[in-house]
């Protein structure tokens, strides 16, 4: 069965989550050397979470390409 276009999430409409799952802390904490398979998962320490934020295309002014396209005419 398909599923509606208008139940579909866009890529752009995903939000950062700010807690993570004990699984993806586990595997956070492995990659900083902070976690050991002995360790218990009660008391696991605090992992930080990095906010991850797009930045905007800046806008070519149109009197700039001008200017360059009749610099290249002559």
């Amino acid at each position: 069965m398909t599923m509606d276009k208008s139940l579909k999430v866009q890529a752009g409409a995903i939000k950062a989550r700010n807690v993570l799952t004990r699984a993806e802390r586990i595997a956070r904490l492995k990659s900083l050397d902070r976690w050991s398979d002995e360790s218990d998962v009660i008391g696991m320490p605090k992992v930080r979470v990095v906010k991850i934020s797009l930045k905007k295309k800046k806008k070519v002014k149109k009197e700039e390409t001008e200017e360059k396209g009749k610099k290249k005419k002559k």
